[in-house]
Formats: C-alpha cells, sequence, structure tokens
C-alpha cells in the first residue's frame, strides 16, 4: 500500500463520446492504480457517462476483480457505456450536487475535448462552494484532435485498423482494376484519414490521393486528380475524411439536397451514410466514364474492431490512466494529462491546463499535407508509423519475370472490349 495524507474520500470515474479499441485499458489503469491507494475509500463506475452520474448509476469497482478488470482491458468498446451529452452549466452543477452527495473527492472523466470542458466546469463549481474535490479529464479519442496533446489514445488502434483496410483494397483493386473511395471518420481533423498513406509500400499502391477537412474540396479538382492517376495506372483509390468541404466550409455532404440525419448538438451526422461515398462515385461513373467504381463508408468499423489494436496504444492507454491518478493523488492537483513525444520513439506525460483543451479542435499541422492538397507528406509518414504498434503485415507481390508472347497478338484487349483487361502485370 502506498502511503499519503491527501485528500480521503471516494474515486468516480466516467466514460464520454465514441468508443475506442484501448478506452478500458485507460479505465482499468485508473481502477488498479486509484485502488493501491489507503485514502480511497470506494472506486466507483458511472454508467453511460454524466447521464448515469446525475442518476447515481453506478457500479462499485472497488469489488471488480483484477483478473476480470485486465480481461476487460483487452476489450474494445467502453466498457461503462458512454453517452452524446453534452452538459452545459447547469447539468454541470447537477453532477457536482452528485459528487458532493456521493462523498466523491477524485473524479476522472475519459473522454474528448467536450469531456475536457465538463471536467473544467465541474471543477469550478467544487471551487465557487469550496468542496475539496480533484478532477482530472484523461484523453481518448479516434479523431486524435485534442490540443496539448501530441496524440491521443484510440488514434494508433483505429489508425491500424484503416492502415490494415487500405492494405487490403490495395490488393483487390490491383486483381480487379477499377476506382475505390474509401469515406473515413473526421469531422474535422484528418489524422484519421491520412494515417492510410502508411498502406502505400510500392511506387503504383493507394491511397493515390487523400483529401482531409483542412483543405478546401473541389469535385473539379478532384476528378481531375483522378483521372491523373487512373491515366497511369489503370487504378485509383482514394481516403477521402468524411468532413470535407467546399470553398465555403460547407461540408460536401450538404451540398447534396437531402435530408440528412443531425446528432444532439446539430451537427449533420456525416458517418451514419453512405451519401458521400455515392455521391463521388455517381460523378466518376458520369463525367469521366469509369464504369467499375466503388465506395465504402467505414463509419463504425474502424472504432471498436476486435483483434486490430496497437500494442503501442494499449501500453499508453493504461499509462494515462495511470498517472492520472497519480497526478491527483500524489500531487494532488486537477487538469487535463497529455502525451507528449519526447524521442524516436518515446513518450512522456504531462499535466495541462482545462483551458488548453476543453471545447478546442486540433486540426492536422500545414507541414503534415502535401502543396496540392491531395495528399499527406513524409513528415505526416514519420509521425505517425509508431503509433500503430508492431507487427504490422505488409502485403508482398509475385516477383517472377514475364514469359515471351508466342503468338504476339497485340490487340486482344482491343477484340474483347473489355477496358478492366491490362496486358501490364504490376
Amino acid at each position: 500500500m502506498i502511503e499519503s495524507e491527501r485528500l480521503e474520500g471516494k474515486v468516480l470515474i466516467a466514460q464520454g463520446g465514441g468508443p475506442t479499441a484501448v478506452i478500458n485499458q485507460t479505465l482499468a489503469g485508473i481502477v488498479l492504480e486509484a485502488r493501491k491507494y489507503p485514502q480511497v475509500s470506494k472506486v466507483y463506475g458511472a454508467i453511460r457517462g454524466v447521464e448515469g452520474l446525475v442518476n447515481e448509476n453506478f457500479l462499485d469497482l472497488t469489488q471488480e476483480t483484477s483478473h476480470n478488470l485486465e480481461q476487460v482491458a483487452q476489450t474494445p468498446s467502453s466498457a461503462l457505456l458512454s453517452t452524446r451529452v453534452k452538459p452545459d452549466r447547469a447539468y454541470c452543477h447537477e453532477i457536482f450536487r452528485v459528487l458532493e452527495a456521493q462523498g466523491i473527492r477524485y473524479f476522472f472523466y475519459i473522454g474528448g475535448n467536450d469531456s475536457a470542458d465538463t471536467a473544467r466546469i465541474v471543477n469550478e463549481e467544487a471551487k465557487q462552494v469550496g468542496y475539496d474535490l480533484r478532477v482530472m479529464h484523461v484523453p481518448k479519442t479516434i479523431d486524435n484532435d485534442l490540443m496539448a496533446n501530441d496524440h491521443t489514445p484510440g488514434y494508433g488502434s483505429a489508425a491500424r485498423f484503416v492502415v490494415q483496410a487500405f492494405m487490403g483494397i490495395n490488393l483487390d483493386v490491383k486483381s480487379l482494376p477499377g476506382v475505390y473511395i474509401g469515406v473515413i471518420m473526421g469531422r474535422n481533423a484528418g489524422f484519421l484519414t491520412a494515417a492510410s498513406a502508411i498502406a502505400q509500400n510500392q511506387p503504383d499502391d493507394g491511397p493515390h490521393l487523400i483529401y482531409l477537412p483542412e483543405r478546401e474540396f473541389s469535385l473539379d479538382r478532384f476528378l481531375h486528380d483522378l483521372k491523373q492517376v487512373y491515366d497511369r495506372y489503370g487504378i485509383c483509390i482514394v481516403a477521402v475524411s468524411e468532413g470535407i468541404r467546399d470553398y465555403k466550409g460547407t461540408p460536401i455532404i450538404a451540398t447534396l439536397g437531402r435530408d440528412l440525419e443531425r446528432d444532439e448538438h446539430g451537427n449533420l451526422a456525416l458517418s451514419g451514410t453512405g451519401a458521400l461515398g455515392d455521391l463521388l462515385a455517381e460523378e466518376v461513373r458520369q463525367r469521366l466514364q469509369i464504369s467499375r467504381v466503388r465506395s465504402d463508408t467505414f463509419g463504425y468499423l474502424q472504432r471498436s474492431f476486435l483483434g486490430v489494436v496497437s500494442d503501442v496504444d494499449q501500453n499508453e492507454a493504461r499509462e494515462v490512466g495511470e498517472r492520472a491518478v497519480q497526478f491527483a493523488i500524489w500531487h494532488d492537483v486537477d487538469g487535463s494529462v497529455t502525451i507528449q513525444r519526447t524521442g524516436n520513439y518515446s513518450v512522456d506525460y504531462r499535466l495541462a491546463n482545462f483551458e488548453a483543451v476543453a471545447a478546442k479542435t486540433r486540426l492536422m499541422p500545414d507541414d503534415f499535407i502535401n502543396w496540392e492538397g491531395n495528399h499527406v507528406t513524409e513528415s505526416f509518414r514519420f509521425y505517425a508509423r509508431p503509433l500503430l504498434g508492431s507487427g504490422l503485415q505488409i502485403p508482398s507481390r509475385v516477383r517472377a519475370p514475364k514469359v515471351e508472347k508466342v503468338l504476339k497478338n497485340e490487340n486482344w484487349e482491343e477484340i474483347r472490349g473489355d477496358e478492366n483487361v491490362t496486358s501490364d502485370f504490376h
């Protein structure tokens, strides 16, 4: 046991926002670390985030076995379940009332920038009434868009999924040539879509084009870029962020003229529809006269895919939870835990003020995006590669030489009239 004369009381943990493949590593890290301290009387978990908190819907994690916690830690998605509720100040006041009534002295909220804002307001409420409470925001998001962080837990595993998916897409499209468009999560930040670039191992590998929310999207320029690639390779593989925008800043999906679903915050539900991929695919068919065009919307697939997890991501998600407890109990402070890169490759965990993270969005740096705005740079590849973890399988190709033709019927493709037949073996 660790001796300390710090604040005595209960710990409460909540998970908010979208799930990830490693968020339960953070949960386990907080629970197991907090249970070491004699001044912690109980460790509770709020079911469905702040909704469970205001309804006092708690689990007593003090009574959970270490073995099962380790099993949960290896399981994707939010073990305590989650919510999309975005609390205002009145809601946060109700959160604080429950914390005070329950004797909660340590509150850990695992989530993104909105969760950081909730933690900030709850912390302010406690100070206003003189209630001794330590509040910690613990980072999580596949979007990788938290300010003051080099990267965030959840991103590495989701990025690994995207990379492996595009490696498979490369193999598929080369087998039966055509155009493929993959739509990837990313409302405002393109980090996850950009990760697809790591799938490129050969000069003709895709994605050949990558479009991100940080750059203006032009349909005409997109078609021009695609035609150039298709004319060169006979295929074109495209990665597109769901949040791509036109020159006015309007999401391309909003230009479809359809009644699209909106979330509880009034944002267009970009991930719940294949409309963007369908729109782009149809434009390619109609305007470039390419018949074989396919699109997929990755949607929820990239968030909690079982078995596609970065070991680096897992380890950091666990450590960030442990460090959050140490900051709160050993150092007796509040704030948002951040991950900082200190070498190639190593990290450190530091504490930032809530204001540095809360309700802010980090975008892709300019030096991560190429000048044309249709791909990424080597700087991004250098940044992203370590986050994917170890054991990433690289596809192989047949390298045997061609056999010299006997009949030399150079016009076979024309006779057959099949645009998908090619005499080139890449």
